[in-house]
Protein backbone atom coordinates (compact mmCIF):
# COMPACT_ATOMS: atom_id res chain seq x y z
CA UNK A 1 0.00 0.00 0.00
CA UNK A 2 2.48 2.16 0.90
CA UNK A 3 4.72 1.45 -2.59
CA UNK A 4 1.36 2.51 -4.26
CA UNK A 5 0.74 5.80 -2.57
CA UNK A 6 4.38 6.65 -2.96
CA UNK A 7 4.02 8.07 -6.79
CA UNK A 8 0.73 8.85 -6.32
CA UNK A 9 1.99 11.63 -3.66
CA UNK A 10 4.69 12.45 -5.32
CA UNK A 11 2.61 13.11 -8.39
CA UNK A 12 -0.03 15.43 -6.53
CA UNK A 13 3.52 17.20 -4.80
CA UNK A 14 4.63 17.77 -8.47
CA UNK A 15 1.18 19.20 -9.81
CA UNK A 16 0.70 21.32 -6.67
CA UNK A 17 4.46 22.42 -7.58
CA UNK A 18 3.30 23.07 -11.33
CA UNK A 19 0.01 25.02 -10.41
CA UNK A 20 1.66 27.33 -7.95
CA UNK A 21 4.16 27.96 -10.53
CA UNK A 22 1.88 29.03 -13.14
CA UNK A 23 -0.58 31.05 -11.66
CA UNK A 24 1.89 32.96 -10.06
CA UNK A 25 3.33 33.85 -13.40
CA UNK A 26 0.45 34.54 -14.78
CA UNK A 27 -1.56 36.31 -12.33
CA UNK A 28 1.77 38.73 -11.89
CA UNK A 29 2.91 38.18 -15.02
CA UNK A 30 2.35 42.18 -16.23
CA UNK A 31 4.23 44.19 -12.73
CA UNK A 32 6.99 41.12 -13.00
CA UNK A 33 7.54 42.67 -16.85
CA UNK A 34 7.30 46.14 -15.67
CA UNK A 35 9.48 45.20 -13.24
CA UNK A 36 12.31 43.60 -15.55
CA UNK A 37 12.39 46.02 -18.18
CA UNK A 38 12.53 49.20 -15.97
CA UNK A 39 15.07 47.10 -14.35
CA UNK A 40 17.43 46.47 -17.12
CA UNK A 41 17.16 50.39 -18.39
CA UNK A 42 18.12 51.32 -15.05
CA UNK A 43 21.02 49.46 -15.57
CA UNK A 44 22.07 51.95 -18.16
CA UNK A 45 20.96 54.85 -17.22
CA UNK A 46 24.15 56.68 -17.54
CA UNK A 47 24.01 55.88 -21.29
CA UNK A 48 20.52 56.62 -21.43
CA UNK A 49 20.82 60.35 -19.99
CA UNK A 50 22.49 62.14 -22.99
CA UNK A 51 19.63 61.05 -25.15
CA UNK A 52 16.60 61.54 -22.11
CA UNK A 53 18.30 64.80 -21.36
CA UNK A 54 17.44 63.85 -17.38
CA UNK A 55 18.86 65.86 -15.53
CA UNK A 56 21.25 65.82 -12.83
CA UNK A 57 23.69 66.13 -15.88
CA UNK A 58 26.04 63.38 -15.92
CA UNK A 59 28.75 65.53 -17.86
CA UNK A 60 29.76 68.80 -17.34
CA UNK A 61 27.76 71.55 -19.48
CA UNK A 62 30.67 73.69 -22.12
CA UNK A 63 34.04 72.58 -21.60
CA UNK A 64 35.30 71.35 -18.47
CA UNK A 65 37.41 74.01 -16.29
CA UNK A 66 40.95 73.13 -15.51
CA UNK A 67 42.98 72.69 -12.64
CA UNK A 68 42.55 70.73 -9.24
CA UNK A 69 39.42 69.96 -8.09
CA UNK A 70 38.78 72.37 -5.10
CA UNK A 71 38.42 71.63 -1.52
CA UNK A 72 34.90 69.95 -0.75
CA UNK A 73 33.92 73.24 1.74
CA UNK A 74 34.35 75.58 -1.63
CA UNK A 75 31.84 72.58 -3.01
CA UNK A 76 29.47 72.50 -0.51
CA UNK A 77 29.32 76.66 -0.15
CA UNK A 78 28.05 76.51 -4.19
CA UNK A 79 25.71 74.34 -3.17
CA UNK A 80 24.32 76.16 -0.26
CA UNK A 81 24.51 79.14 -2.68
CA UNK A 82 22.43 77.72 -5.19
CA UNK A 83 19.76 75.45 -3.09
CA UNK A 84 16.56 76.78 -2.94
CA UNK A 85 15.10 78.83 0.06
CA UNK A 86 14.72 76.10 3.00
CA UNK A 87 17.48 73.25 2.01
CA UNK A 88 20.61 72.49 2.25
CA UNK A 89 22.98 70.12 1.21
CA UNK A 90 23.07 66.47 2.76
CA UNK A 91 25.68 64.83 0.75
CA UNK A 92 28.13 65.09 -1.58
CA UNK A 93 28.97 62.38 -4.49
CA UNK A 94 32.51 63.44 -5.95
CA UNK A 95 33.47 62.49 -9.51
CA UNK A 96 35.24 59.60 -10.38
CA UNK A 97 36.47 60.79 -13.98
CA UNK A 98 37.72 64.26 -15.23
CA UNK A 99 34.97 66.39 -16.75
CA UNK A 100 32.23 65.25 -14.76
CA UNK A 101 30.44 67.24 -12.30
CA UNK A 102 29.57 66.81 -8.48
CA UNK A 103 26.47 65.85 -7.32
CA UNK A 104 25.09 67.25 -4.21
CA UNK A 105 21.43 65.95 -2.47
CA UNK A 106 19.59 68.38 -1.01
CA UNK A 107 17.61 67.62 2.41
CA UNK A 108 15.56 70.57 4.30
CA UNK A 109 17.20 72.75 6.08
CA UNK A 110 17.36 72.90 10.22
CA UNK A 111 15.24 75.57 11.86
CA UNK A 112 15.44 77.16 8.30
CA UNK A 113 18.79 77.24 7.72
CA UNK A 114 20.77 77.44 4.39
CA UNK A 115 24.05 75.57 4.75
CA UNK A 116 26.20 72.21 3.45
CA UNK A 117 29.22 72.65 5.71
CA UNK A 118 27.34 73.00 9.18
CA UNK A 119 30.04 71.55 10.92
CA UNK A 120 31.53 74.77 12.66
CA UNK A 121 28.64 76.75 13.08
CA UNK A 122 27.26 74.70 15.54
CA UNK A 123 29.80 76.07 18.34
CA UNK A 124 28.39 79.76 17.21
CA UNK A 125 31.80 80.03 15.34
CA UNK A 126 32.62 79.13 11.34
CA UNK A 127 35.31 77.88 11.20
CA UNK A 128 38.52 79.58 9.24
CA UNK A 129 38.95 78.42 5.53
CA UNK A 130 34.96 77.24 5.45
CA UNK A 131 33.83 79.73 2.21
CA UNK A 132 30.72 82.27 3.07
CA UNK A 133 29.42 82.71 -0.43
CA UNK A 134 29.37 81.26 -3.69
CA UNK A 135 31.17 81.95 -7.03
CA UNK A 136 29.86 84.56 -8.85
CA UNK A 137 27.47 83.56 -11.61
CA UNK A 138 25.46 80.89 -9.29
CA UNK A 139 21.91 81.00 -9.38
CA UNK A 140 19.46 82.51 -7.20
CA UNK A 141 17.89 80.07 -5.12
CA UNK A 142 14.05 79.62 -5.86
CA UNK A 143 11.68 78.72 -3.00
CA UNK A 144 11.13 74.71 -1.70
CA UNK A 145 8.25 72.81 -0.65
CA UNK A 146 8.31 71.55 2.82
CA UNK A 147 9.48 68.39 4.18
CA UNK A 148 11.39 65.28 2.63
CA UNK A 149 13.91 65.67 0.07
CA UNK A 150 14.38 68.08 -2.17
CA UNK A 151 16.09 67.66 -5.32
CA UNK A 152 19.44 67.27 -6.36
CA UNK A 153 22.44 69.84 -7.89
CA UNK A 154 25.50 69.34 -10.23
CA UNK A 155 28.36 71.52 -9.71
CA UNK A 156 31.70 71.61 -11.77
CA UNK A 157 34.65 70.16 -8.75
CA UNK A 158 36.71 72.81 -10.61
CA UNK A 159 34.95 75.96 -11.52
CA UNK A 160 32.34 75.44 -8.58
CA UNK A 161 29.68 76.40 -11.43
CA UNK A 162 26.53 74.86 -11.56
CA UNK A 163 25.73 73.02 -14.49
CA UNK A 164 22.07 71.17 -13.33
CA UNK A 165 19.77 70.25 -11.03
CA UNK A 166 16.54 69.01 -10.15
CA UNK A 167 14.17 70.93 -7.61
CA UNK A 168 10.93 69.49 -5.99
CA UNK A 169 8.83 70.87 -9.31
CA UNK A 170 10.53 68.80 -11.54
CA UNK A 171 11.57 65.91 -9.66
CA UNK A 172 8.55 64.29 -10.67
CA UNK A 173 9.49 64.60 -14.75
CA UNK A 174 11.90 63.05 -16.97
CA UNK A 175 11.89 59.61 -18.31
CA UNK A 176 14.61 57.87 -16.44
CA UNK A 177 13.25 59.97 -13.55
CA UNK A 178 9.70 57.48 -14.29
CA UNK A 179 11.39 54.97 -14.78
CA UNK A 180 13.32 54.99 -11.21
CA UNK A 181 9.81 55.30 -9.45
CA UNK A 182 8.36 52.66 -11.50
CA UNK A 183 10.62 50.31 -10.67
CA UNK A 184 11.03 51.35 -7.25
CA UNK A 185 7.65 51.39 -5.89
CA UNK A 186 5.13 51.54 -8.75
CA UNK A 187 4.68 55.01 -8.88
CA UNK A 188 3.61 54.89 -5.19
CA UNK A 189 5.21 57.31 -3.01
CA UNK A 190 4.69 55.86 0.19
CA UNK A 191 5.99 53.37 2.48
CA UNK A 192 4.03 50.87 0.62
CA UNK A 193 5.07 50.94 -2.84
CA UNK A 194 8.65 49.66 -2.20
CA UNK A 195 7.31 47.31 0.12
CA UNK A 196 4.78 45.58 -3.03
CA UNK A 197 7.90 45.82 -5.05
CA UNK A 198 9.56 43.93 -2.50
CA UNK A 199 6.65 41.26 -2.49
CA UNK A 200 6.80 40.75 -6.06
CA UNK A 201 11.09 40.23 -6.25
CA UNK A 202 9.77 37.49 -3.64
CA UNK A 203 7.43 36.24 -5.84
CA UNK A 204 10.41 35.98 -8.75
CA UNK A 205 12.05 34.16 -6.04
CA UNK A 206 9.69 31.53 -5.64
CA UNK A 207 8.92 31.25 -9.82
CA UNK A 208 13.28 30.84 -9.87
CA UNK A 209 13.21 28.09 -7.36
CA UNK A 210 10.06 26.07 -8.52
CA UNK A 211 11.04 26.67 -12.24
CA UNK A 212 14.51 25.02 -11.08
CA UNK A 213 12.78 21.85 -9.67
CA UNK A 214 9.86 21.46 -12.80
CA UNK A 215 12.91 21.62 -15.04
CA UNK A 216 15.36 19.17 -13.33
CA UNK A 217 15.75 16.57 -15.86
CA UNK A 218 14.99 12.93 -16.02
CA UNK A 219 18.76 10.83 -16.43
CA UNK A 220 19.78 10.54 -19.81
CA UNK A 221 17.96 13.65 -21.04
CA UNK A 222 20.45 16.35 -19.14
CA UNK A 223 21.75 17.67 -22.86
CA UNK A 224 18.33 18.18 -23.96
CA UNK A 225 17.10 20.45 -21.32
CA UNK A 226 20.07 22.91 -21.55
CA UNK A 227 19.24 23.43 -25.64
CA UNK A 228 16.01 23.95 -27.95
CA UNK A 229 15.58 21.28 -29.95
CA UNK A 230 15.95 22.00 -33.79
CA UNK A 231 12.90 22.19 -36.12
CA UNK A 232 10.48 22.70 -32.92
CA UNK A 233 7.02 23.90 -32.74
CA UNK A 234 4.38 25.19 -30.62
CA UNK A 235 4.07 23.46 -27.06
CA UNK A 236 7.77 21.63 -27.34
CA UNK A 237 9.52 25.22 -28.74
CA UNK A 238 8.24 27.40 -25.94
CA UNK A 239 9.00 24.91 -22.93
CA UNK A 240 12.31 24.34 -24.25
CA UNK A 241 13.25 27.96 -24.61
CA UNK A 242 11.38 28.27 -20.95
CA UNK A 243 13.62 25.74 -19.47
CA UNK A 244 16.90 26.39 -21.40
CA UNK A 245 16.79 29.76 -21.32
CA UNK A 246 15.37 29.94 -17.44
CA UNK A 247 18.71 27.30 -16.46
CA UNK A 248 21.59 29.61 -18.02
CA UNK A 249 20.56 32.20 -16.15
CA UNK A 250 19.07 30.96 -13.24
CA UNK A 251 22.10 32.13 -10.95
CA UNK A 252 21.66 35.72 -11.81
CA UNK A 253 18.02 35.92 -11.62
CA UNK A 254 18.27 34.67 -8.38
CA UNK A 255 21.05 36.97 -7.18
CA UNK A 256 18.75 39.80 -8.46
CA UNK A 257 15.80 39.12 -7.47
CA UNK A 258 17.02 38.26 -3.78
CA UNK A 259 19.12 41.77 -3.91
CA UNK A 260 15.73 43.34 -4.76
CA UNK A 261 14.03 42.03 -1.54
CA UNK A 262 16.57 42.90 0.04
CA UNK A 263 16.24 46.29 -1.07
CA UNK A 264 12.60 46.72 -0.21
CA UNK A 265 13.50 44.88 3.09
CA UNK A 266 16.62 46.02 4.81
CA UNK A 267 16.02 45.42 7.88
CA UNK A 268 13.83 42.26 8.11
CA UNK A 269 16.37 40.41 5.60
CA UNK A 270 19.60 42.02 7.20
CA UNK A 271 18.72 40.74 10.68
CA UNK A 272 18.04 37.49 8.65
CA UNK A 273 21.34 37.56 7.58
CA UNK A 274 22.81 38.74 10.95
CA UNK A 275 21.00 35.86 12.82
CA UNK A 276 22.99 33.12 10.51
CA UNK A 277 26.69 35.34 9.48
CA UNK A 278 26.87 37.76 12.29
CA UNK A 279 27.30 41.29 10.95
CA UNK A 280 26.57 44.90 11.98
CA UNK A 281 24.43 47.50 11.00
CA UNK A 282 26.03 49.06 8.18
CA UNK A 283 23.90 51.42 7.78
CA UNK A 284 24.11 52.98 11.63
CA UNK A 285 25.77 56.51 11.85
CA UNK A 286 28.03 56.88 14.69
CA UNK A 287 27.44 58.85 17.87
CA UNK A 288 29.68 61.54 19.14
CA UNK A 289 29.52 63.72 22.31
CA UNK A 290 29.37 67.50 21.37
CA UNK A 291 32.15 69.12 23.73
CA UNK A 292 30.54 72.59 25.45
CA UNK A 293 32.51 75.66 24.34
CA UNK A 294 34.42 73.74 21.85
CA UNK A 295 34.42 74.91 17.79
CA UNK A 296 34.09 71.64 15.68
CA UNK A 297 36.27 71.10 12.98
CA UNK A 298 35.33 71.96 9.21
CA UNK A 299 34.64 69.64 6.53
CA UNK A 300 37.88 69.88 5.14
CA UNK A 301 39.78 69.07 8.19
CA UNK A 302 36.92 65.77 8.41
CA UNK A 303 38.27 64.81 4.74
CA UNK A 304 42.01 65.14 5.59
CA UNK A 305 41.80 62.76 8.54
CA UNK A 306 39.68 60.24 6.95
CA UNK A 307 42.20 60.36 4.11
CA UNK A 308 45.02 60.02 6.81
CA UNK A 309 43.30 56.70 8.16
CA UNK A 310 43.30 55.30 4.51
CA UNK A 311 46.42 56.25 2.59
CA UNK A 312 45.82 56.52 -0.62
CA UNK A 313 42.29 55.48 -1.06
CA UNK A 314 40.15 57.64 -3.24
CA UNK A 315 37.60 60.72 -1.84
CA UNK A 316 34.39 59.71 -2.91
CA UNK A 317 31.27 61.43 -0.70
CA UNK A 318 31.11 63.29 2.32
CA UNK A 319 27.79 63.71 4.49
CA UNK A 320 28.41 66.82 7.02
CA UNK A 321 26.69 65.88 10.49
CA UNK A 322 22.92 67.56 10.72
CA UNK A 323 22.93 66.83 14.53
CA UNK A 324 25.66 68.26 17.14
CA UNK A 325 25.87 64.24 18.19
CA UNK A 326 26.49 63.46 14.72
CA UNK A 327 30.12 62.40 13.10
CA UNK A 328 30.93 63.37 9.59
CA UNK A 329 30.65 60.24 6.91
CA UNK A 330 33.49 59.79 4.83
CA UNK A 331 33.51 57.69 1.46
CA UNK A 332 36.77 56.42 0.50
CA UNK A 333 37.27 53.90 -2.20
CA UNK A 334 40.62 52.36 -2.52
CA UNK A 335 42.31 53.04 -5.54
CA UNK A 336 41.34 51.24 -8.72
CA UNK A 337 38.51 49.94 -7.28
CA UNK A 338 35.80 48.88 -9.79
CA UNK A 339 32.89 50.96 -10.33
CA UNK A 340 30.03 50.76 -7.56
CA UNK A 341 31.79 48.35 -5.58
CA UNK A 342 31.04 48.65 -1.61
CA UNK A 343 33.45 51.61 -0.34
CA UNK A 344 35.10 52.21 2.83
CA UNK A 345 33.17 54.65 5.73
CA UNK A 346 35.27 57.01 8.19
CA UNK A 347 33.43 58.53 10.57
CA UNK A 348 35.43 61.78 11.90
CA UNK A 349 34.53 62.92 15.38
CA UNK A 350 33.60 67.23 14.65
CA UNK A 351 34.61 68.02 18.46
CA UNK A 352 37.99 65.79 19.18
CA UNK A 353 39.50 65.64 15.37
CA UNK A 354 39.72 61.97 15.56
CA UNK A 355 38.48 59.38 13.53
CA UNK A 356 35.90 57.46 15.70
CA UNK A 357 35.08 54.49 13.30
CA UNK A 358 36.44 53.09 9.85
CA UNK A 359 34.30 50.75 8.51
CA UNK A 360 36.27 49.20 5.33
CA UNK A 361 34.93 45.92 3.28
CA UNK A 362 38.40 44.49 3.11
CA UNK A 363 37.91 43.57 7.22
CA UNK A 364 33.71 42.86 7.10
CA UNK A 365 32.76 39.90 8.50
CA UNK A 366 31.36 37.27 6.00
CA UNK A 367 27.68 38.46 6.79
CA UNK A 368 28.46 42.07 6.57
CA UNK A 369 30.13 41.52 2.88
CA UNK A 370 26.51 39.68 2.23
CA UNK A 371 24.86 42.17 3.06
CA UNK A 372 26.83 45.35 1.89
CA UNK A 373 27.06 43.45 -2.05
CA UNK A 374 23.36 43.52 -2.20
CA UNK A 375 22.88 47.25 -4.34
CA UNK A 376 25.88 46.78 -6.10
CA UNK A 377 24.96 43.58 -7.18
CA UNK A 378 21.11 44.47 -8.08
CA UNK A 379 22.19 47.54 -10.13
CA UNK A 380 24.83 45.66 -12.19
CA UNK A 381 28.46 47.16 -10.82
CA UNK A 382 30.89 46.57 -8.85
CA UNK A 383 32.13 43.36 -10.74
CA UNK A 384 32.77 45.08 -14.15
CA UNK A 385 31.08 44.87 -17.48
CA UNK A 386 30.50 41.46 -17.43
CA UNK A 387 28.08 41.58 -14.40
CA UNK A 388 26.94 44.43 -15.53
CA UNK A 389 25.10 43.39 -19.02
CA UNK A 390 24.27 39.55 -17.33
CA UNK A 391 21.98 41.74 -14.77
CA UNK A 392 20.73 44.12 -17.88
CA UNK A 393 19.51 40.94 -19.61
CA UNK A 394 18.14 39.20 -16.51
CA UNK A 395 15.61 42.25 -16.97
CA UNK A 396 14.62 40.91 -20.11
CA UNK A 397 14.20 37.65 -18.68
CA UNK A 398 10.85 38.46 -17.20
CA UNK A 399 9.08 39.38 -20.79
CA UNK A 400 10.37 35.85 -22.17
CA UNK A 401 8.77 34.03 -19.57
CA UNK A 402 5.82 35.66 -19.76
CA UNK A 403 5.56 35.22 -23.32
CA UNK A 404 6.45 31.41 -23.29
CA UNK A 405 4.49 30.84 -20.01
CA UNK A 406 1.09 31.75 -21.16
CA UNK A 407 1.89 30.33 -25.09
CA UNK A 408 2.23 26.83 -23.16
CA UNK A 409 -0.46 27.15 -20.83
CA UNK A 410 -2.56 28.67 -23.80
CA UNK A 411 -1.39 26.01 -26.66
CA UNK A 412 -2.02 23.10 -23.82
CA UNK A 413 -5.59 24.60 -23.00
CA UNK A 414 -6.57 24.65 -26.29
CA UNK A 415 -5.43 21.12 -26.98
CA UNK A 416 -7.20 19.97 -24.14
CA UNK A 417 -10.28 21.54 -25.37
CA UNK A 418 -10.11 20.05 -28.83
CA UNK A 419 -9.46 16.59 -27.35
CA UNK A 420 -12.27 16.89 -25.20
CA UNK A 421 -14.69 17.68 -27.98
CA UNK A 422 -13.68 15.20 -29.88
CA UNK A 423 -14.37 12.84 -27.15
CA UNK A 424 -17.50 13.73 -26.83
CA UNK A 425 -18.06 13.78 -30.42
CA UNK A 426 -17.03 10.08 -30.10
CA UNK A 427 -19.30 9.23 -27.54
CA UNK A 428 -22.53 11.14 -29.23
CA UNK A 429 -21.75 9.43 -32.46
CA UNK A 430 -21.85 5.77 -30.39
CA UNK A 431 -25.31 6.43 -29.10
Amino acid sequence: MANASKPRSQRLWYRTLQNIHLWVGLILCLPLVVLGITGSILVVDEELRSLTGDAPAREVSGAPADGPMQPVSAILAAARAAAPAGTQPGFLVLPEEPGRPATVRLVAARNGERGGDRGGERGGERPQGTPQAAPQGAPQAAPAPQGGPVGMLSIDPVSLAVTGGANPAQASGGFLRTVHMLHGNLLIRDRSGRELVGWLGAAMLVLGVSGLVLWWPRPGRWKAAFTVKAGARGIRLNRDLHGAVGIWSLLVFLIVSFSGVYLAFPQTLGAGVSSVLPARDLRAAVTVQPVKGATPIDVDRAVALAQDAMPGAVLRSVSPPARPDQAYRIGLAPAGQVHGAPIATVFVDPWTAQVAEVRDPAGYSAGETVIAWQRPLHAGEGLGPLWKWAVFLSGILPPLFAVTGTLMWWLKRKARRAKNAERAAALAAAE
